[in-house]
């Protein structure tokens, strides 16, 4: 009887363990080097990872390339920038949400992609749409000639934009389909994440942090 009370012990705190949620991780990145990188997790002084290297917490360093520093936790890769940090999290009803840390001038970027090509976005909530530069829309394969053109008021006066409909927009494990985006006629130096796309998330702002939880 005492070996089958055991068990059923055993089982239950099993479950429970089963049942409890997954425990958020935040990475930071401090600073790359070639073949490594100073990781910060969860808010803890920065760590030397190699490349190949996994911590106790389960973040792996997948490799460092363009100055940034590839990151793989619970088997998604994500890519951060130094003074970036993602909180890699599933909430119990599995709501995709990112969190993103501003920089010294308070600017939150974030590396994602656009139909499947990476793309560097600055956060934007003056811009109505997802705005991209003509040298970036060329290299991600947007086709214009059905577009919509339009013009907008930019610091160099009136530019001509062309309007299309984005077939995915992922940024971490977000992914927004069908986004309205504007194509610019010059560069930009940077893609602007526009309302297109913050409209369809939950924004909270903390500090120097900005959660964005998927809402549709």
């Amino acid at each position: 009887m005492a070996t089958g009370h055991s068990s059923l012990g055993w089982l239950s705190c099993l479950c429970l363990l089963l049942a409890s949620p997954l425990q958020a991780v935040e990475v930071g990145i401090a600073g790359v080097f070639p073949n490594k990188a100073l990781l910060v997790i969860d808010g803890a002084p920065p760590k030397g990872v190699a490349v190949g290297q996994k911590t106790e917490q389960g973040v792996k360093l997948v490799a460092v390339e363009d100055g940034a520093a590839i990151v793989e936790v619970d088997g998604k890769r994500r890519t951060l920038r130094v003074g970036q940090s993602v909180v890699s999290q599933q909430s119990s009803d599995r709501t995709p949400t990112l969190t993103l840390s501003s920089d010294a001038s308070g600017h939150f970027y974030a590396t994602g992609n656009i139909n499947g090509g990476t793309i560097r976005f600055l956060v934007d909530t003056g811009a109505t749409m997802v705005s991209i530069g003509a040298s970036d829309a060329r290299r991600l394969g947007l086709d214009l000639r059905n577009a919509q053109v339009g013009y907008t008021q930019t610091a160099n006066g009136t530019a001509r934009v062309y309007k299309v409909l984005l077939s995915t927009v992922r940024i971490g494990d977000v992914t927004l389909t069908d986004v309205d985006g504007l194509v610019h006629e010059s560069d930009m130096p940077i893609a602007l994440l526009g309302m297109s796309f913050l409209n369809r998330m939950e924004m909270q702002r903390d500090g120097q942090r900005m959660i964005l939880k998927k809402r549709y």
